[in-house]
């Protein structure tokens, strides 16, 4: 089964630049969902997709899923869309965290848990089972719709895990979208 996937990042969260922000639940100012709400809402009707949307349960993502159901759209939430688990790292200042935890990570870019959270590789499987549940359900041409984190739209992206972290992809921008194609084992950007 395909899954056509429209993924949009979260809009910008309040008190976020220079902190590392994973688990945190940080607001985001309604009119920024309510924005994001209504670029996602002409999407959908300019394109046929389904007035059903999947958001992490982060406040940063499930307020645009709440401005959507105030559009009429079915609000669906799901914690294998939540961010990547920093652990202790989550929170604090980029600038606080330690070179040498950093360097830690960067040896083991996949299999490390910063923090004492969790590891590349398993936001990875968290990603495709949330992915592969859907496909299953889909229909033949289903699509798609997610409000997401940076760090699951990269986990979503790859089809194995990176052993550097030079090898993560690019960071979405706030509410920009990402379309990814999602079939069994493997997605492909398109």
């Amino acid at each position: 089964m395909t899954l056509d996937l429209w993924i949009w990042r979260h809009p910008r969260p309040d008190d976020a630049q220079g902190r590392c922000i994973g688990r945190t639940d940080l607001a985001v100012d309604p009119r920024r969902a309510a924005r994001l709400a209504y670029r996602i809402a002409t999407a959908a009707r300019r394109n046929g997709l389904p007035r059903e949307v999947w958001t992490s349960p982060l406040r940063r993502c499930a307020d645009a899923g709440r401005a959507l159901a105030r559009l009429g759209f079915a609000h669906r939430i799901d914690e294998r869309l939540a961010e990547f688990d920093f652990g202790a790292w989550d929170g604090r200042r980029w600038s606080d965290i330690d070179r040498d935890e950093f360097s830690a990570w960067d040896r083991d870019f996949s299999g490390h848990r910063p923090g004492g959270g969790e590891s590349v590789t398993l936001l990875m499987a968290r990603a495709r089972s949330f992915l592969h549940e859907r496909a299953a359900g889909a229909d033949p041409a289903g699509a798609l719709l997610v409000v997401g984190h940076a760090g699951w739209i990269n986990a979503a992206r790859l089809s194995r895990p990176p052993a550097r972290g030079s090898d993560w992809p690019p960071i979405a921008s706030y509410a920009s979208l990402v379309r990814l194609r999602f079939e069994a084992q493997q997605a492909s950007s398109s």
